[in-house]
C-alpha cells in the first residue's frame, strides 16, 4: 500500500518542486502598454522589435516604448506574423492585411481584404498567419487564404480549421473532420494515422529533431508526429497536461519546450515530458492563463496572458532564489554535504542539490533547519562541520538540527586559527569581542575571550603574522597580537592613522593580504610606518570610490560592493577588467552585504528577498550582439510633427531619404533604443551629431536627445550602445538637413549677387562719371591756362580793351545820369507847371476883372500845350533806348498796338518811378496812372499772377554797348 501511495504521489511531488533559482519576471499590465487585456500572438522582426496581437490592435515594443496600431474596423487582432519581406501581417475579424512603413518611416496599415472575392469577405477571426514559400497563409475558422503575389487562393474547411503552423519546413493544418493535413503542390494532403478525438483542437506542432515533432492539443495532451504519422505520446505528466489545457507551445532550447496552459501558467519540459520548471502566479506571473508564447532572439520568454503581458528573462545568467521568500532577507549561505544552507532574518533553511554545473537548476523545496528560529548571521565549514553564527549563540548543524556550542548571544563568524586539518582552535567574532573555541575529539568547546576587547567583531581577518584584525563600522580598525608573555596587545587605528575616516571601515583578507575597505577606497597596512595607506593596486582599479564589501572567488577574481552596486575585478584576462552587474542594483541587502562564490558558475549574493544566483561564466559569454536603432524623430516648435517613425521601407536597409527641415522648427527630438530586453539595466548610450560636433558624448542611460536652434546645414545623428561588459554596438544613424532661413536660401543669394553686381555697376558708372568730370576739369584747366596765356600774350590789347570798356562804362554812366537828370528835369518842370497852373487858377478865382480872367486862361492854356513836352519826350525816349538797349523800340515791335502814352508809362515803370512821379510826368492823376497800368497789363497780355514791373524789367534786359 505504501509503495502504491508513493507511486501515485511521485508525479505530484515532482510537479510541486521547482528549480531553486528562477529568472526575473517582468510584468507589463494593460496600463503599461495602454491596450486591451488579452494578447493572442507574439512575434519579433529582424531588428528585434516585438509585436503583440491584442484585443485593441497591434502593439509594438522596442525595449523602451509601447505603441498601439488599431485596425481600421477596430476589431481584435488575433494573429501576427513577420513576412520574408519584413511586412507585419495581422488578422482581425473579417479583416486581414499588413503594416508597412510609409515614406517617413511610420507604420501604415494596408488591407488585403479587398483582394478577396465578395463571397469570401465574411470569414470571422484570423487565428493563424504563416509565411511559407514566399506565400502568406491566413487561417480563419472556416477558410484558409493563400496570398501569392497578386493571386489569392481560398481553401474551405469540411467542418472547421483548428490550427495552421510550420514544423520541420512543412506546413500543417488541422481540420476537425479530416484530421492533420500537409500542404503539398497547392493541395492539402491528409497525414496518415492523423485522427484525433472528435472536436479536438491542435494548439502547436513543435519539431524536436529533423524527423520528429510534438503535437500539443487543448484537451488530450501531447502526440508524436513522425514519417509514420501521428501517434499518442506516452510520456510523464501527460495526464496533467490534459487537465491543464495546453494553449500554446514553443521550444526554449534544443532540449526543452515551454507549454503555455490555461490554468497553471507555463511548464518548461524536456522531450520526455519531465517538468524542468514552472511559472505561474506563484512565481510572479500576473495570472496563470497563457494565451500565447514566444522565444525572442535573446532566448527570453514572452507570454501573452488573459490579462497582461509577461517577460521571463529565461536566458539570464542571474536567477532569484525566492521559494522561501517568506523567510525574508538573505544573510549567509553555504553548501555542505550537497545541500544548500541559506540563513535568513528569521531562520536557517536547506535544500538538496543535484549534480549539475548550474546549481540554480537544482529542484527541491527549502526546508527549515530545526532550532534556528531568529536572526542567522554566518555559516562556516570548519573541520568538515557546518557552524552557524546566530543571534542567540553559536551552533553546529547536524541532521538538519542546530546544536548549540555557545549560549553567549550574537555570533557573527568563525575563523580557523591554523591551516592544518583538522584545526585545533577556532576564533569567533561576536557582539562583545572575540571568543576562542578548542576542538577536542571533533567537539567545539568554548574556552576564553580576548581580555580588554569588547567591540562587536563582525569583520575579522588574520594576517600572515597571526595578527588579528577587527573592524567596527563606527569605531575604526583594531589590531590584536599576542606577545611572548602570552598577553594580548590591542592597537586602535582611526582617521589619524591613515584611514580616510573613522567610520565605515571593513577589514577583509584578499589575495593573502589584509586590507581595509573604506569610504575613499581600499587601504593596506604599512608595518614600517605603523599606519594605513591607500593601496596602489586597488586605487588604480577602483579609484577613491567607497567600498562596503570584498570577496575573492575560486578563479582569483575580486567581487566588491560599492554603495548598492555589485561589481567584480575580473583577473581572467591579460589585464584586470572592472565588470558591474547593474541587474542587482539596489536589490542587495544594504548594510549586511554577502557574497558566496562557489565556483565560476555559482555565485550566491544576499538580497533583500532571499538570494541571487549568478552563473558568472555564462554572464560573461552569453550577451548577444549589441544593436541600437533610431526609433523616432520629432520636430518641435509650437506643435510637434513626426519626421521619422522608426521604420525603414521594406527591403531597404539603408538609412531613409534625408529630409529637409524648415528653419522655423526650433527643436529636433530624437529617440533611440536597443532591443536587448533582458539586458536593459546594463545598457548605456553615446551619441554624436556629425556636422555640429564630432566627438561622442559621455555614456548615459538616457535614450533620447534634443537639439535646439541648429544652424542650417547637413547633419548625421549617430548613436551606439554598450553593455556593462564593455562591448559596443555598431552606430545607428539618421541623416537630416536644416534648411537655411529665406535670407540664406539660394534665391536670396542670387538676389544678393544681383544687388552686389548692381552696386558694383553703380560704382563703376560713378567712377566713370567722376573720371569724365575730372577729365573735363582738366580740359577746363587747360583752357584756363591757355586763356591766361593768351591774356598774357595780348596784355597790351587787353589793357586797351579795358580802357575802352572803362570809357564806355563812363559814357553809359554819364548817359544814365543825363537821362536821370532829364527825367528829373521833366518831373520838376511838370511840377512847376502844375503848380503855376494851380496858382493861376486860384488867382483867377479871386479876380472880378473879365479881361484879367481871359488873360489868365490864355496863360494856363499856353502852359498845357504839348509841343514842348512831346519834343522833350522824343529826346528822352532817344536817350532812354540808348541806355536800355532799345527797350521802347523792342516793346513797340513786340506789342504794335501799344500807344505812346503806354510807352511812356512803360519807360517810367522800368525806371521804377513812383505812381505820383508818373502822374506828374504824364500830367494825369494818380487814379489815372492806376487805370493806365491796368490797361497796359491787358495790352501786354499779362496774367494776374505776373508782376508788370518784373515783366518790364526783364524785357529785353540787355544793355547796349556804345
Amino acid at each position: 500500500m505504501k509503495i502504491l501511495l508513493l507511486f501515485l504521489l511521485t508525479p505530484l511531488l515532482s510537479i510541486s518542486q521547482n528549480t531553486i533559482g528562477l529568472p526575473d519576471v517582468i510584468n507589463y499590465s494593460k496600463q503599461a502598454y495602454s491596450a486591451g487585456l488579452q494578447t493572442w500572438d507574439i512575434k519579433q522582426d529582424k531588428k528585434g522589435i516585438m509585436y503583440f496581437a491584442n484585443n485593441e490592435g497591434l502593439i509594438s515594443f522596442d525595449g523602451k516604448s509601447w505603441k498601439l496600431y488599431p485596425l481600421p474596423n477596430k476589431t481584435i487582432v488575433r494573429s501576427v506574423a513577420i513576412g520574408i519581406d519584413q511586412k507585419i501581417y495581422v488578422g482581425g475579424q473579417d479583416e486581414l492585411g499588413f503594416f508597412a512603413p510609409n515614406l517617413n518611416g511610420e507604420l501604415q496599415y494596408n488591407s488585403l481584404t479587398k483582394s478577396l472575392a465578395l463571397k469570401d469577405r465574411s470569414f470571422g477571426d484570423v487565428w493563424d498567419i504563416i509565411p511559407f514559400n514566399n506565400n502568406v497563409f491566413f487561417r480563419s475558422t472556416h477558410k484558409i487564404f493563400k496570398f501569392a503575389n497578386e493571386a489569392v487562393a481560398t481553401y474551405n474547411a469540411a467542418s472547421e480549421w483548428s490550427y495552421l503552423g510550420l514544423s520541420n519546413g512543412k506546413l500543417y493544418a488541422h481540420e476537425y473532420q479530416s484530421g492533420l493535413l500537409n500542404f503539398h503542390n497547392d493541395s492539402w494532403i491528409q497525414v496518415q494515422n492523423s485522427s484525433f478525438p472528435q472536436n479536438e483542437i491542435v494548439t502547436a506542432i513543435v519539431a524536436i529533431n529533423k524527423e520528429t515533432s510534438i503535437i500539443t492539443t487543448l484537451k488530450n495532451g501531447l502526440y508524436h508526429l513522425t514519417a509514420a504519422g501521428v501517434s499518442p505520446y506516452s510520456i510523464a505528466n501527460n495526464q496533467l497536461f490534459k487537465t491543464e489545457r495546453i494553449y500554446a507551445a514553443i521550444p526554449v532550447n534544443k532540449n526543452w519546450l515551454a507549454l503555455g496552459t490555461s490554468n497553471s501558467g507555463v511548464y518548461i519540459v524536456d522531450h520526455s515530458g519531465n517538468i524542468i520548471q514552472s511559472f505561474s502566479k506563484t512565481e510572479g506571473l500576473q495570472n496563470s492563463n497563457v494565451l500565447s508564447t514566444f522565444l525572442d532572439n535573446q532566448g527570453n520568454l514572452w507570454l501573452g496572458l488573459d490579462n497582461g503581458i509577461d517577460f521571463i528573462a529565461y536566458n539570464s545568467a542571474i536567477k532569484h532564489i525566492t521559494s522561501f521568500m517568506q523567510a525574508g532577507s538573505g544573510y549567509t549561505a553555504s553548501i555542505y554535504n550537497n545541500r544548500l544552507y541559506a540563513g535568513t532574518s528569521n531562520r536557517l533553511y536547506c535544500v538538496g542539490l543535484q549534480p549539475m554545473e548550474d546549481l540554480s537548476f537544482s529542484k527541491g523545496n527549502f526546508q527549515p533547519v530545526e532550532n534556528t528560529t531568529g536572526q542567522n548571521w554566518g555559516l562556516s565549514i570548519i573541520n568538515n562541520q557546518l557552524l552557524l553564527g546566530h543571534h542567540e549563540g553559536a551552533f553546529v548543524i547536524k541532521d538538519n538540527t542546530a546544536q548549540p556550542i555557545s549560549n553567549k548571544p550574537g555570533f557573527w563568524n568563525f575563523v580557523p586559527l591554523s591551516n592544518t586539518f583538522p584545526t585545533p582552535r577556532v576564533m569567533a567574532g561576536n557582539y562583545k569581542g572575540l571568543m576562542m573555541f578548542d576542538v577536542v575529539a571533533g567537539q567545539f568547546k568554548q574556552t576564553t575571550e580576548i581580555p580588554g576587547f569588547d567591540e562587536s567583531s563582525r569583520f575579522v581577518a588574520i594576517d600572515n603574522e597571526d595578527n588579528y584584525w577587527v573592524s567596527h563600522p563606527y569605531h575604526g580598525v583594531y589590531k590584536i597580537n599576542k606577545n611572548e608573555a602570552g598577553n594580548y596587545k590591542i592597537n586602535h587605528f582611526t582617521a589619524t592613522n591613515g584611514l580616510s575616516s573613522t567610520l565605515n571601515n571593513h577589514v577583509f583578507k584578499i589575495k593573502n593580504e589584509v586590507v581595509v575597505a573604506g569610504e575613499k577606497g581600499i587601504y593596506a597596512f604599512n608595518n614600517a610606518a605603523n599606519k594605513f595607506e591607500p593601496s596602489a593596486f586597488y586605487k588604480k582599479l577602483l579609484g577613491n570610490q567607497s567600498i562596503r564589501y570584498l570577496k575573492e572567488d575560486t578563479e582569483g577574481n575580486i567581487w566588491f560592493i560599492h554603495e548598492k552596486v555589485l561589481g567584480v575585478v575580473d583577473l581572467s584576462g591579460a589585464k584586470p577588467t572592472i565588470i558591474y552587474l547593474p541587474e542587482l542594483n539596489n536589490k542587495m541587502l544594504s548594510g549586511f552585504e554577502f557574497i558566496y562564490p562557489v565556483d565560476k558558475s555559482n555565485i550566491f549574493v544576499g538580497g533583500e528577498n532571499g538570494f541571487f544566483h549568478i552563473n558568472y561564466a555564462k554572464y560573461k559569454s552569453s550577451v548577444p550582439v549589441l544593436t541600437v536603432q533610431v526609433r523616432g524623430v520629432t520636430i518641435i516648435n509650437e506643435r510637434d510633427s513626426l519626421l521619422f517613425g522608426g521604420y525603414e521601407i521594406s527591403g531597404n536597409d539603408e538609412a531613409p531619404t534625408k529630409p529637409s527641415i524648415n528653419n522655423n522648427w526650433k527643436t529636433i527630438h530624437i529617440e533611440y533604443s536597443s532591443t536587448l530586453f533582458g539586458y536593459q539595466p546594463n545598457l548605456e548610450y553615446s551619441y554624436r551629431l556629425k556636422g555640429f560636433a564630432g566627438n561622442w558624448s559621455e555614456w548615459s542611460k538616457r535614450s533620447e536627445k534634443e537639439f535646439t536652434n541648429l544652424p542650417a546645414g547637413n547633419y548625421i545623428f549617430e548613436v551606439k550602445v554598450r553593455s556593462n561588459l564593455g562591448n559596443e554596438s555598431e552606430p545607428a544613424s539618421y541623416a537630416f538637413k536644416i534648411l537655411p532661413p529665406w535670407y540664406q536660401t539660394i534665391w536670396a543669394i542670387i538676389l544678393y549677387a544681383f544687388i552686389i553686381a548692381g552696386v558694383f555697376y553703380i560704382l563703376y558708372k560713378w567712377q566713370q562719371k567722376k573720371f569724365k568730370k575730372q577729365h573735363a576739369k582738366y580740359e577746363e584747366e587747360q583752357r584756363r591756362l591757355l586763356y591766361i596765356h593768351e591774356l598774357e600774350r595780348s596784355k597790351t590789347e587787353s589793357e586797351l580793351i579795358a580802357l575802352r570798356n572803362e570809357k564806355l562804362e563812363a559814357e553809359i554812366n554819364f548817359k544814365n545820369s543825363e537821362l536821370a537828370s532829364s527825367a528829373m528835369h521833366l518831373v520838376k518842370k511838370s511840377e512847376l507847371l502844375t503848380k503855376s497852373k494851380t496858382q493861376l487858377t486860384q488867382v483867377m478865382k479871386g479876380l472880378d476883372n473879365p479881361q484879367a480872367i481871359t488873360d489868365l486862361k490864355r496863360m494856363i492854356k499856353s502852359l498845357t500845350e504839348d509841343d514842348n513836352m512831346d519834343k522833350e519826350w522824343e529826346n528822352f525816349a532817344k536817350h532812354f533806348d540808348k541806355v536800355h538797349s532799345d527797350f521802347l523800340i523792342a516793346l513797340k515791335e513786340k506789342h504794335p498796338t501799344i500807344t505812346p502814352n503806354e510807352l511812356k508809362l512803360s519807360a517810367y515803370l522800368r525806371m521804377n518811378l513812383s505812381t505820383k512821379e508818373i502822374a506828374q510826368l504824364m500830367n494825369i492823376s494818380v487814379r489815372g496812372v492806376e487805370i493806365s497800368r491796368y490797361r497796359l497789363r491787358k495790352k501786354l497780355g499779362l496774367s494776374p499772377e505776373t508782376s508788370l514791373f518784373d515783366y518790364l524789367i526783364n524785357f529785353h534786359n540787355q544793355p547796349s554797348v556804345i
